[in-house]
């Protein structure tokens, strides 16, 4: 038996109708730079699901490069972004953010999950020291949706997060590198239009959710970043042949499948958490959408190298690691299932 792909949730290409408007169009000619028809139609596909008829949508090749693109554009040279310790701009992006001139801000997170009272008291106490213009000035937050550990915000905590970043003047960014699967997740009541109602500025991930790669910045109130065209391409993040973004995200948004297009890798990872808890393993952390966390004896490790291909997450005491294993768009509830049977063999 060939190995199972768990390791991420972008191992594989693309989603197929996808693929077949790449090879309908692949003879077509196109203006450059997301000038074309297909990324106009892909906008307004977006726009509509978001229910924000006058946002502004940018396609961008890659997540980094996306966060690296906003933070940089919304935040002044004094200021920093608030962010969970263990956030991806915090921890998984080699100081993309750092070397842009900025300072992330860390707060302790809980199951990778920041709070409206954290922020608030955050900046109330920064506020209030004398010494405050010697520090690196909040200027924004930036959450994810499904965070880091999987596990999702709620309507009733993004409301309250969203409230206080107005308080204090902070542009909410949300990046959504997962997104497909929080909105696929039944534990999930946050929707697009919620996100363009809340957040000054989130991301639409297309990598890790069906497409060969990029993702669509959604920006509610365009005014908020002027001439952002030209900072992508001061990224690095603009694409001469954008219509091959453009074809993705018109194909994602179409019938509503980027609504849809998690619930399998949902229904896999269930089987895993279900399968893993049944073998006596502990899962680490309660995330409800497409990653499993499990804590693993060091020594069984190499069981399950043999049949599948995982993430290491951390260290857990001298005799067991937290592993990550992540189903995706592509991913088959029998791979899951596979996986169970061949370790309970």
């Amino acid at each position: 038996m060939s190995k199972l792909h768990f390791a991420s949730d972008y191992q594989e290409g693309a989603h197929p109708a996808i693929l077949k408007r790449l090879a309908d169009t692949n003879y077509d000619g196109y203006p450059g730079y997301g000038t074309d028809p297909v990324c106009g139609s892909a906008r307004e596909r977006i726009r509509e699901a978001c229910a924000c008829p006058g946002a502004g949508v940018h396609f961008l090749v890659g997540g980094t490069q996306t966060n690296a693109a906003v933070i940089g554009a919304l935040l002044k040279r004094w200021q920093g972004v608030i962010a969970p310790d263990t956030g991806h701009i915090a921890s998984h992006e080699a100081g993309a953010i750092e070397h842009g001139g900025h300072k992330v801000l860390p707060l302790p997170q809980t199951l990778g999950k920041i709070r409206a009272d954290q922020i608030r008291d955050y900046c109330r106490l920064l506020f209030e020291d004398g010494n405050r213009d010697h520090m690196v000035m909040p200027g924004m937050v930036c959450l994810a949706h499904p965070t880091e550990y999987g596990t999702l915000y709620s309507l009733e905590e993004m409301t309250a997060i969203s409230r206080v970043c107005r308080e204090y003047g902070l542009p909410l960014y949300v990046d959504g590198a997962r997104l497909a699967y929080a909105l696929a997740c039944p534990a999930n009541d946050l929707t697009l239009a919620d996100l363009a109602r809340l957040c000054d500025a989130f991301y639409i991930g297309g990598t890790k959710c069906g497409a060969l790669f990029g993702e669509a910045l959604v920006v509610p109130d365009p005014s908020l970043l002027p001439h952002f065209f030209t900072l992508i391409k001061q990224e690095g993040a603009l694409l001469a042949k954008g219509w091959l973004l453009g074809i993705q995200f018109d194909e994602l948004f179409r019938d509503g499948l980027y609504e849809r297009i998690g619930r399998g890798a949902i229904e896999a990872a269930d089987i895993l958490r279900k399968g893993f808890e049944d073998l006596g393993a502990e899962l680490a952390f309660d995330s409800p959408t497409n990653q499993v966390f499990v804590r693993m004896r060091n020594e069984d490790l190499k069981a399950l190298e043999e049949v599948t291909e995982y993430s290491f997450w951390e260290k857990s005491g001298e005799d067991h690691t937290i592993i990550r294993l992540a189903s995706s768009w592509a991913t088959r509830p029998e791979d899951a299932g596979t996986l169970i049977r061949a370790l309970s063999s």
